[in-house]
């Protein structure tokens, strides 16, 4: 919301600011673990500033998909698909997460052995969160357009949970329904017509 106002002055609506008021206070849940003490209590560091840059390039990216820059568009456009256009990405992605592996490598030792069940999980993020999940999020923002699809980007925590569930055995609590519940009205007002 905040980028297409200030980048794009695109106004939201007020079921837009509702459901992404709705939204985060499904975050702010999973956050706190449902203790307004708890929400009291949390500090950032580093890595929590690193994350709401990371979000807010996210929001740049979502923007110049559904808007791309006058360089890019009629007969400018490049002629690739969506599919071409992800390649490209993973082509690049892979590139400097191998640099980045290569040079782990040379400074730290192999941590544990390499296992099929450690295969099948660098299996499932190689195509899971690398492919499939940029592919759709791609069609989302060309379907309902980036301020809708960012609130479904708060569902990651309550996605995590379930992962948890399934992987670690770690149950989910009653204010990951709540969070569920908060995240997916806000989606339901925003979307509104």
């Amino acid at each position: 919301v905040v980028v297409g106002m200030a980048g794009y002055r695109v106004a939201p609506t007020w079921r837009q600011v509702a459901g992404a008021a709705l939204s985060v206070a499904g975050v702010l849940v999973v956050l706190s673990r449902g203790s307004a003490q708890a929400l009291l209590a949390l500090r950032f560091v580093a890595g929590d500033l690193l994350t709401l840059a990371a979000a807010l390039a996210w929001s740049i990216y979502s923007w110049m998909l559904a808007r791309p820059p006058a360089s890019m568009r009629g007969e400018r456009r490049p002629h690739w698909n969506r599919t071409e256009f992800l390649a490209a990405q993973l082509l690049f992605g892979a590139a400097w997460a191998s640099a980045g592996a290569l040079a782990e490598h040379a400074f730290l030792p192999l941590v544990g052995p390499f296992t099929p069940a450690l295969a099948g999980a660098l299996l499932f993020v190689a195509v899971g969160p690398a492919v499939l999940a940029y592919w759709a999020w791609g069609a989302g923002v060309a379907r309902v357009g980036p301020t809708l699809a960012a609130l479904f980007s708060n569902l990651t925590p309550l996605f995590a949970a379930l992962l948890s569930l399934l992987l670690l055995g770690e149950p989910p609590h009653a204010y990951h329904l709540a969070a569920f519940v908060l995240i997916a009205v806000g989606i339901v007002v925003s979307a509104r017509r």
